[in-house]
């Protein structure tokens, strides 16, 4: 079986004023900050845990557990998770404690994942974004 190139070049050239321009922008990008961000978001409980603290402005560990379907332990563990991460924050109120979102970067990330949840998607035309 003949492998199919079609979504390769037929020649070799690229434009050096946008590739010179990319590179530039991307030299000061913590990729690995923002690679952990996503592994941590990558965990559909974790995931479950931070859209739930999107909906609400504080949920207690009681709360995420009932909302997402597992033991408190479990969301204990996976809302900690989100604090360590940055994402979220918590408060002891007595013997309860409440998580929140620490600012919107989490919640815009979740927002821009709600249109791939899982709808067949139909594919752009590349041409367009050129």
């Amino acid at each position: 079986m003949e492998k199919s190139h079609q979504d390769q070049c037929e020649v070799y050239c690229y434009d050096e004023d946008k590739v010179s321009r990319v590179q530039a922008l991307m030299a000061s990008m913590d990729f690995q900050h923002m690679m952990k961000a996503f592994k941590v978001l990558a965990d559909e409980t974790r995931y479950k845990a931070a859209y739930a603290l999107t909906l609400e402005k504080e949920l207690c560990v009681c709360d995420v557990a009932n909302i997402i379907g597992v033991t408190t332990a479990t969301a204990s563990h996976h809302l900690r998770l989100l604090r360590d991460m940055g994402f979220s924050g918590s408060r002891k109120e007595g013997k309860m404690v409440f998580y929140s979102l620490t600012d919107d970067s989490v919640r815009q990330l979740i927002s821009a994942a709600e249109p791939l949840r899982g709808e067949k998607r139909v594919k752009k035309d590349k041409s367009a974004m050129l």
